[in-house]
């Protein structure tokens, strides 16, 4: 993680497009934030999107915008998220679930640096420095022609690869002891502790939802515990 945070930092003074890989629940968002923040971009928007939650008929429009009448509905103008993110950072997370027809009209943003609204005929420029995320294998996507080669070229300039939690368990104690503190705190609740029991229990479990499971099974840990100062219990045990 040392060596990815030297690198994180290397590269955000960079305008260079970085692809994020890892397992759901490592931070890949949170290592796209860190990105822009000490970016030159700093004071300009980050532009969160999850590809995978937007229905295919509608991320096109979502991206690049549209004018009135593009389609049915479309009663007036609207800037699209890269457009939203002019002078700033795009992240694009789950970008392995977009579809082809899309990538190709994002291929052609990366490489001009113009985007052109649903039903427009002219182009607009922008400045947007983009990051992208995915958990899938897309070299085996590109080989079964699900994602386009170029484009992931064009993304992987610069690729950070995440440990899943059970590589760096190390960190686990770590982290557990933030998000108690934080926790805690947010729930008016300063001081507590976890008892060796439930440390222990931690630290050998596997994590399969990664930093996002650990996070939310110590928040569990916050709401039900009936102690004072420690919480004994962190979850069900799998």
């Amino acid at each position: 993680m040392q060596r990815i945070f030297r690198l994180v930092t290397k590269v955000a003074a960079t305008d260079s497009t970085v692809l994020i890989l890892g397992e759901s629940g490592t931070g890949k968002e949170l290592v796209a934030r860190a990105l822009h923040l000490q970016s030159r971009r700093a004071a300009g928007p980050f532009v969160p999107v999850n590809v995978g939650a937007i229905p295919e008929t509608l991320i096109e429009s979502e991206l690049f915008g549209y004018v009135r009448g593009a389609f049915s509905g479309a009663v007036g103008e609207r800037r699209g998220l890269i457009e939203e993110a002019d002078h700033g950072t795009l992240f694009l997370d789950e970008i392995g679930e977009m579809s082809v027809t899309v990538q190709v009209k994002l291929l052609r943003t990366l490489e001009s640096n113009e985007v052109r609204r649903l039903g427009d005929n002219s182009t607009r420029l922008v400045d947007v420095r983009v990051v992208a995320a995915t958990n899938r294998d897309l070299h085996a996507d590109v080989a079964q022609g699900r994602f386009r080669e170029d484009l992931f070229y064009r993304l992987n300039v610069v690729q950070i690869e995440l440990p899943p939690l059970r590589a760096r368990r190390e960190d686990i104690g770590l982290l557990a002891s933030y998000f108690l503190d934080r926790d805690s705190a947010r729930a008016g609740r300063p001081g507590l502790e976890f008892s060796p029991e439930a440390q222990a229990l931690l630290e050998r479990y596997d994590y399969p939802g990664n930093v996002r499971e650990l996070e939310n099974a110590v928040e569990h840990a916050v709401a039900i515990t009936e102690e004072r100062r420690s919480c004994r219990r962190i979850c069900r045990r799998p």
